[in-house]
C-alpha cells in the first residue's frame, strides 16, 4: 500500500462444468496462493463457480442452490485475509435470475454486481437464462446489497475505489465502467467469459487497454479458460490487466494461469487531478460499500524503464525519433515562414545539442526548399575547445552543406574579461559564463547582419536543472531543442546517422556521440576535454528519469526515490542516487527563473518546461518540503 501500489491478480482457475464444489476448491486454492503473495484484489472469470457452459442447467434449482452455498464458503475463507475477491455466479432475486459478480472480503460478502448487458446474438443465448442488471440497487432477503450501480471504497487506502461489470457489458457502446469511473472507481473489475474466434485476443486487449486509457484506471479482466464445455466454443484463459491504456500483465491463452502486477494507484489519481476534462460526478444513484485491505508492504517487481523518454524497442524508437525530428523542423518551420526569415546562425560545437539543432534546422530548410548554405553555423573556439570537437563542427556543416563561419573569442572574451577586472588564470563562473555570454552576443549580431534568426540548442534536461548560462546559451529566437531531453538527444542524432545515407556524416555523427558531454569552458587536459557535464550535475539518465515522475506524475520525492532504486538497482548504489536526487530538486528550484522567460520551441512529448504551456511555476517558491521529504528516507 506504500505509496499508492497495491498487487493484483486476475486469475483463471480449473474448473468443471457445473461441479461447484470442484469448482469452489480451485478458487480457494488461488485465493490463499494470492493471500501468500500479497495480493489485495483477486479477480475470478464471470460464472466460475459454476461454469459459464452450463446452458439450461441454470434453470435447475441444484446447481443455483449449490453455487450459493459455495459462495459462502468462498467469504468463509476470506476472513483474515484483507484481500477483496471477485467470483461469477448465478443468483436468484425476486424470481429472476441474475448473473453477477460478487465481491467478498474478510469474511463477509459485500456485494452483488449483475451483468446489465446481456448478450443473445450469434453464439451468445444468455437472455435465455439471465435477467439484465438493474441500476438502481436492492438488498436480497440476506440483506446484501444487489445492483450495476455499487462502489466498493477501501478504508485504509484512499486511492482504492473498486467497480465491476461483467463480460458484454465492456463490449457495448455505453459500458457501465464509464459512469463508474466517473462517479470515483480508480479501478475496475471484469468477470468475463469470452470465447475465442481467430483475432478476437487482438480485439480484447485493445479494448480492455483502449477502456483503462479513456477511464484513467486500472482494470483487471479476468477470463474463462479451459474446462468450460467445448461442445460449440473454446475459452482461452486471456487475463489482463490494465493501467491508463498501459499492459501491465497478460496471460497465454489455452493456459489456465494467472496475470499479477503491481498497480500505482496515486498515478491514477494524479493523472485525473491534472486533467480537468476528467470531471467526477456526483455518486447519488450508487451505493458506496467500505471494505479494508491488510497494509502490504510490497518489493516491486513491477518493470520500469531506466530512460523512460525512450522506447526499449527498436522500431517504437526508430518511429518515435522520426515523429520527434518531424515536429521539432515543423515548428521552425513555421517561424521560418511566418516571419519570412530564409537565414538560421547556429552556434556549432561539436557536441550534441548544437548536432541536433543544426539536423533539425537542415530538414526545416529542406521543407521549405529554402538552401541550406543559408544556415551559418558558428563555431567559436576559445580556452576549452578541443581539436575533436572543432574538427567534427567544421566536417557536420561541411557534410550538411552549410555555411561555416569561424570566430576565435579568445582575444574578446581577454579585453572583457580586463574592463570588468576579472583574472583570467581564476576559473571560476565568470570565467565560464564570460564566454557563454561572448558567444551569444556573436550569434545575434550575425543574425541581425544577416537578416537571420537564431536557433537555440539547449535541451530540457538542461533546462530543468538550469545549467546554461543566463543571457547565454539560455537565449535564442526559437529553440528546436527545448523540450527534447539528453537522453533522447543522444537517439536522435543516433537515428539520424543510422538513416541519412552519408557514410562520411555517419561517422562524423558516431563521433560526435562517442564524445563526453561538456561545455568546454575550461582548458583542456593533455588535449582531452576537462570538463565533463555529468561530473557536475550527475547522470543525465538520472536525471531524466527524476525529470519525468516529478513532473509528469507529481511524485513525492521519496517516491521518486524508491522507483529510481528499483529501476536503477545494480547500476547506481542508492547514496549516489539519493545525492543526485537531492541535486535535482536543489538545482530544479533554484533555476526557475531561467525558465520563465525561456524562448518559444516546440513541445515534443508529454513532460515540457515552457512557462507558456505545461509549467507554470513561481521563480520564488520554496523547496523545504520537497527537502525535508527526502531527509526522512534512511
Amino acid at each position: 500500500m506504500k505509496d499508492g501500489f497495491i498487487r493484483v491478480q486476475a486469475a483463471t482457475p480449473d474448473i468443471r462444468v457445473a461441479d461447484c464444489e470442484y469448482n469452489t476448491a480451485n478458487i480457494i486454492k488461488i485465493m490463499d496462493e494470492a493471500y501468500g503473495n500479497k495480493v489485495s484484489v483477486l479477480v475470478f472469470p464471470e460464472l466460475c463457480i459454476t461454469g459459464y457452459t452450463c446452458g439450461d442447467l441454470f434453470l435447475q434449482d441444484t446447481l443455483i442452490g449449490a453455487a450459493w452455498e459455495s459462495l459462502g464458503r468462498i467469504a468463509e475463507h476470506s476472513k483474515g485475509m484483507g484481500m477483496l475477491t471477485f467470483v461469477g455466479l448465478p443468483i436468484m432475486h425476486r424470481g429472476k435470475l441474475y448473473n453477477v459478480a460478487a465481491a467478498v472480503c474478510d469474511g463477509r460478502l459485500l456485494g452483488l454486481v449483475p451483468k446489465k448487458n446481456i448478450p443473445n446474438y450469434s453464439e451468445f443465448y444468455e437472455m435465455r437464462h439471465f435477467t439484465p442488471g438493474m441500476d438502481v440497487c436492492e438488498k436480497t432477503a440476506d440483506g446484501i446489497w444487489l445492483g450495476c450501480n455499487i462502489l466498493f471504497r477501501c478504508s485504509n487506502m484512499r486511492e482504492l475505489v473498486v467497480a465491476a461489470e461483467i463480460c458484454e457489458d465492456v463490449w457495448v457502446a455505453c459500458p457501465p465502467s464509464i459512469g463508474h469511473a466517473l462517479c470515483g472507481a480508480t479501478l475496475i473489475v471484469n468477470c468475463s467469459a469470452s470465447d475465442e474466434t481467430t483475432g478476437k485476443d487482438i480485439y480484447r486487449r485493445a479494448l480492455i487497454s483502449g477502456q483503462s486509457a479513456k477511464l484513467v484506471c486500472g482494470y483487471i479482466y479476468a477470463n474463462a479458460g479451459e474446462g468450460e464445455s467445448t461442445q460449440d466454443l473454446v475459452f482461452g484463459g486471456q487475463n489482463i490487466i490494465c493501467e491508463n491504456g498501459n499492459v501491465l500483465a497478460e496471460t497465454k491463452r489455452f493456459a489456465n494461469s494467472s496475470a499479477v502486477a503491481e498497480m500505482d494507484l496515486q498515478r491514477l489519481v494524479n493523472e485525473r487531478r491534472r486533467m480537468n476534462t476528467f470531471t467526477q460526478q456526483s455518486i447519488q444513484g450508487y451505493e458506496v460499500v467500505d471494505f479494508t485491505i491488510e497494509g502490504h508492504e510490497l518489493k516491486l517487481e513491477r518493470y520500469y524503464e531506466r530512460t523512460p523518454f525512450v522506447p526499449s524497442s527498436k522500431t517504437d524508437r526508430d518511429a518515435r525519433c522520426e515523429e520527434i525530428l518531424s515536429i521539432q523542423a515543423m515548428g521552425l518551420k513555421k517561424r521560418l515562414a511566418h516571419t519570412q526569415c530564409r537565414s538560421a546562425v547556429i552556434g556549432i560545437s561539436g557536441g550534441l545539442d548544437s548536432t541536433l539543432a543544426l539536423l533539425v534546422t537542415a530538414r526545416a530548410f529542406d521543407s521549405l526548399a529554402i538552401p541550406r548554405e543559408n544556415i551559418t553555423a558558428v563555431t567559436m573556439p576559445c580556452f576549452g575547445t578541443t581539436d575533436r570537437t572543432y574538427n567534427n563542427a567544421v566536417e557536420l556543416t561541411k557534410r550538411l552543406g552549410a555555411t561555416l563561419y569561424e570566430v576565435d573569442i579568445k582575444e574578446a572574451v581577454l579585453v572583457h574579461f580586463r574592463d570588468i577586472g576579472q583574472n583570467p588564470d581564476k576559473h571560476d563562473v565568470t570565467y565560464e559564463n564570460g564566454q557563454a555570454r561572448e558567444r551569444t552576443q556573436i550569434l545575434m549580431d550575425i543574425a541581425n547582419k544577416n537578416g537571420g534568426m537564431v536557433i537555440g540548442t539547449g535541451d530540457m534536461s538542461e533546462l530543468a536543472l538550469g545549467w546554461a548560462t543566463y543571457n547565454g546559451d539560455h537565449m535564442s529566437m526559437y529553440g528546436v531543442n527545448c523540450s527534447v531531453p539528453k537522453t533522447l538527444v543522444r537517439h536522435l542524432v543516433k537515428y539520424y546517422a543510422d538513416t541519412c545515407g552519408d557514410d562520411r556524416l555517419s561517422e562524423t555523427l558516431e563521433d560526435i556521440l562517442d564524445t563526453p558531454v561538456s561545455p568546454e569552458l575550461l582548458p583542456p587536459s593533455e588535449g582531452q576535454i576537462s570538463q565533463k557535464t555529468e561530473d557536475l550535475v550527475g547522470p543525465y539518465e538520472l536525471h531524466d528519469f527524476f525529470l519525468y515522475y516529478i513532473l509528469r506524475f507529481g511524485y513525492m520525492p521519496h517516491k521518486v526515490y524508491r522507483l529510481a532504486c528499483h529501476a536503477f538497482a545494480g547500476e547506481y548504489d542508492d547514496k549516489v542516487i539519493l545525492h543526485w536526487l537531492d541535486t535535482f530538486y536543489r538545482r530544479f528550484f533554484a533555476q526557475q527563473f531561467k525558465r520563465s522567460c525561456l524562448p518559444d520551441g516546440p513541445k515534443v512529448g508529454s513532460v515540457a518546461v515552457s512557462p507558456r504551456g505545461d509549467l507554470r511555476m513561481p521563480s520564488d517558491a520554496c523547496r523545504g518540503l520537497w527537502l525535508k521529504d527526502l531527509e526522512q528516507i534512511q
